[in-house]
């Protein structure tokens, strides 16, 4: 190890990654559902690229946005999972200072970008209830690709700061970081002095991803179901309802464990340090699994291409 855990140093040359504090006795085990739910990403959002490039009924908005969510998961599990892999089997636990601030960037812009996207998919849900006659006028192919590129600006320009102001603090307590990867606050906690900048800029990005994205999805859901309700059969309702509940699974699986978890973190004073990681771990990893799963389910276009290429594959 290059760099004693109490040295003094501006820079640290590398991190030193605990895996999963206090559990490291069954880090192989535990490796088991984590290479899991990688192996099934993968797949899964692959999948979904290659049916949605193959057949041309399905180059319409709603997919569109699904490519650009699939390509964002396939990113931030990457960035994420092969590293934390090493450490249960391979006890790979140093990182270098660099590439634990890339690791840093691509998990916090690639989640912020994750948040949205569904947002952009619940804008196309809005309209397409909401204004069924104007959806192919208001979600041209020049809007969809405005919405993606904002949305990869906003997620760039928010979480740039973070590497930033890491790299220009001192450490001189410790270069372990109790978690798997490189998760910005477990970092700045590392540091010496007020690093209260971090902290409070942590915050207003927490604030304005989860706070101002699950404001606009509420909003939207609030008038899609006021217009759902007013259709004048049972069977309307459930069938235009129904084109929502894909949609409603995604939201609900990224911001309810993810406002758990920043919680926790922040007041659960008493909770182990082990299950903190885990959950924190748990929210970054379970949608990009989960979302292929619920779109190849829900979704009938997915599902009757994925069941017919198998076929004639098999």
């Amino acid at each position: 190890m290059s760099n004693s855990n109490t040295t003094d140093f501006t820079n640290p040359s590398t991190f030193i990654l605990l895996g999963i504090p206090g559990l490291e006795a069954v880090h192989e085990w535990i490796s088991i559902p984590f290479c899991a739910m990688y192996i099934i990403a993968i797949l899964g959002n692959f999948a979904i690229l290659l049916i949605v490039k193959r057949e041309p009924s399905l180059h319409v908005p709603m997919y569109y946005f699904l490519c650009m969510l699939a390509v964002t998961d396939l990113v931030l599990s990457t960035s994420i999972l092969p590293k934390m892999l090493s450490i249960f089997w391979f006890n790979s636990r140093e990182i270098d200072f660099s590439a634990c601030l890339t690791q840093m960037y691509f998990a916090g812009c690639f989640s912020v970008m994750e948040s949205g996207i569904i947002v952009a998919m619940g804008f196309d849900r809005y309209v397409a209830i909401c204004h069924p006659l104007r959806h192919s006028t208001i979600l041209t192919i020049p809007v969809v690709a405005k919405m993606g590129l904002a949305v990869v600006l906003r997620s760039g320009m928010f979480i740039l700061p973070y590497p930033l102001l890491v790299r220009q603090w001192r450490y001189c307590r410790t270069n372990i970081i109790p978690e798997p990867f490189c998760a910005h606050m477990a970092v700045v906690k590392l540091a010496c002095g007020d690093t209260h900048v971090s902290s409070y800029y942590g915050l207003f990005v927490l604030l304005c991803v989860m706070g101002l994205d699950g404001i606009f999805i509420t909003v939207s859901y609030i008038q899609m179901l006021r217009d759902i309700f007013s259709l004048p059969t049972k069977d309307a309702r459930h069938k235009t309802f129904g084109t929502c509940i894909s949609h409603l699974c995604v939201t609900l699986i990224l911001y309810i464990p993810g406002l758990f978890s920043s919680l926790t973190y922040r007041f659960g004073k008493n909770v182990p340090l082990h299950f903190h990681v885990l959950i924190g771990n748990m929210n970054l990893l379970v949608p990009p699994m989960l979302h292929p799963i619920i779109y190849g389910v829900r979704t009938k276009e997915i599902r009757g291409r994925l069941l017919r290429f198998i076929t004639h594959k098999g």
